[in-house]
């Protein structure tokens, strides 16, 4: 079943995905996803917080070796949530505390396109 959710109506009211897509070397990446993981348990509780994966590739050759997606009620609650002055230095402090530079690809998207099995 294949649904077309585009719409170009206001989604101020409506469920976001939040996706961040990181750029990081190989031997930072357990010590990343531990300090990710505490800062995520920061965003649980956090309104309008539904949940959230941390993906890792497979491959050490991949560009994007973690893939953060979450699902927030509103573009208000992620806002609202990242806004948080603690999660803000966290986050600050783990790009730094790598030997090697971090690049996080972060953006909030709506789904416009979804497929489920028949």
């Amino acid at each position: 079943m294949i649904t077309d959710t585009t719409d170009t109506t206001d989604t101020t009211d409506s469920s976001v995905t939040f996706i961040n897509v990181f750029e990081i070397a190989a031997d930072e990446l357990d010590a990343f996803v531990e300090k990710w993981e505490q800062r995520a348990r920061l965003m649980r509780d956090k309104p309008g917080f539904i949940d959230s994966r941390m993906h890792r590739a497979r491959s050490s050759d991949s560009r994007f070796q973690l893939v953060n997606v979450s699902h927030w009620e509103s573009q208000e609650a992620w806002e609202a949530a990242t806004a948080d002055p603690d999660f803000a230095s966290r986050t600050r402090a783990a790009r730094e505390e790598t030997k090697q530079p971090v690049t996080p690809n972060p953006a909030v998207y709506d789904v416009v396109v979804e497929l489920t099995a028949p």
